[in-house]
């Protein structure tokens, strides 16, 4: 069976505010998706989350958005391909210091929000995040939904492309995720989410909203760290995977 990874979004604060349990989340994660100050996270949090996450072994991801600190990077932009580029570089890079300051490294790049659900489909939108990441470092995995014009843009340019999954969101028949701001997008649940992810994982299969059973093959699997109880959902998840046999570790 082949392992999974377990991943989350972490960082999103901003000065004072708080929104993800950084510490708790990183007692259960493999990866941790880190804002990188577009759509959330400040230097100091940066800076915090990589020192956490070197000391336990978890891989530290920049989650790089569009410049959209007052809609949470989750409001439809249009950016040009080259300002685009060039801002994925320059938030990969802002991270890469923290991480090195804590002994370890950017291990791969993952878009945030509207950016994510944009290169899915958007080619242009796509590539100038490929072209961010070779801006940045050539070397970087790039983790995206199976399908997408982003993971297939990042593999023709050399880079590591890494399918991942949702426990926690609602699928369409096609394999992409209901928009937000759409009734059931958001999965809450317990149950629902930690049988959701063991099918995922064993069985490569999540049931869309119509009922009909979607493949997604997947090598990482999200747990969002805004979602309600985040900490122990995820915790729940792994828990459940590895009793169910499935290994959980990172993918880079």
């Amino acid at each position: 069976m082949t392992p999974i990874d377990l991943n989350a979004d972490l960082g999103e604060g901003f000065g004072r505010w708080r929104l993800t349990d950084d510490e708790g989340l990183l007692s259960v994660v493999t990866s941790a998706n880190v804002a990188c100050g577009f759509h959330a996270g400040d230097p100091v949090t940066m800076r915090r989350v990589c020192e956490r996450a070197a000391e336990r072994g978890v891989r530290i991801g920049a989650q790089v958005s569009y410049r959209d600190l007052a809609g949470f990077g989750r409001r439809a932009m249009d950016v040009p391909s080259a300002e685009l580029a060039a801002e994925v570089a320059y938030q990969i890079g802002a991270l890469q210091v923290f991480a090195r300051a804590a002994g370890t490294r950017v291990s791969y790049v993952k878009p945030h929000g509207a950016l994510y659900n944009r290169a899915v489909h958007d080619a242009e939108q796509a590539g100038a995040v490929v072209d961010g990441v070779l801006l940045a470092d050539a070397t970087l995995p790039v983790l995206g939904l199976p399908g997408s014009r982003l993971l297939e843009l990042a593999g023709k340019a050399g880079l590591p492309a890494v399918p991942e999954a949702f426990a926690d969101r609602a699928y369409t028949a096609e394999g992409t995720l209901v928009p937000r701001g759409e009734d059931g997008a958001v999965i809450s649940d317990p149950q629902t989410v930690v049988r959701r992810s063991l099918g995922l994982a064993r069985d490569g299969v999540v049931a869309a909203r119509t009922g009909a059973s979607v493949p997604v093959r997947a090598r990482s699997l999200c747990v969002h760290g805004d979602t309600p109880g985040a900490v122990e959902l995820a915790r729940r998840v792994r828990e459940r995977l590895e009793e169910s046999g499935v290994r959980v570790e990172a993918f880079a």
